[in-house]
């Protein structure tokens, strides 16, 4: 597991960590790991990335179960479909049946164009579906969308905004 962080420049520790947000990423592929930490990067949203490599360690991080115990709750989950060990429609579907994660946003990221795909997840409860961006200017335009939407605009129950 790997986590980062982003803060903006100019902002004292008190300010930045009041508004920062927490976001898992749920993804096996290392190259999308890498875009998806760049463009998050590229939104000056002060943040802190943790990145579960697999969906058993993605479940483990929601559920705080070990070595997660202290583990934030994430404030936004980007979530792939095709994982190893615990793919991401049984994630999702334990994240909103469980009362102290559903009302986190969950988007799924996904290279999937198949309908049944979106449908599938749509009827779990997903909050969005985004077939994953082709080029670094596509992944950087989707998270500013994503991230001034889901954490600046949008009112979530306890979130950021």
């Amino acid at each position: 597991m790997l986590s980062s962080e982003q803060k903006s420049s100019g902002e004292s520790s008190e300010q930045s960590e009041k508004g920062m947000v927490n976001i898992l990423l749920i993804e096996d592929s290392s190259p999308d790991v890498k875009l998806a930490t760049k463009a998050l990067v590229e939104t000056n949203i002060p943040h802190r990335l943790h990145i579960a490599r697999d969906g058993e360690e993605g479940l483990s991080f929601l559920q705080r179960k070990a070595p997660f115990e202290t583990a934030p709750y994430p404030d936004l989950v980007l979530l792939d479909l095709n994982l190893p060990k615990v793919n991401g429609k049984e994630i999702l579907g334990s994240i909103k049946t469980d009362e102290r994660l559903l009302q986190i946003p969950v988007i799924i990221f996904s290279t999937s164009n198949a309908d049944r795909d979106v449908l599938e997840v749509y009827r779990l409860h997903a909050n969005c579906y985004i077939r994953k961006p082709k080029d670094f200017s596509g992944w950087v335009e989707v998270f500013q969308t994503l991230v001034k939407f889901w954490l600046r605009i949008a009112e979530l129950p306890g979130g950021n905004s």
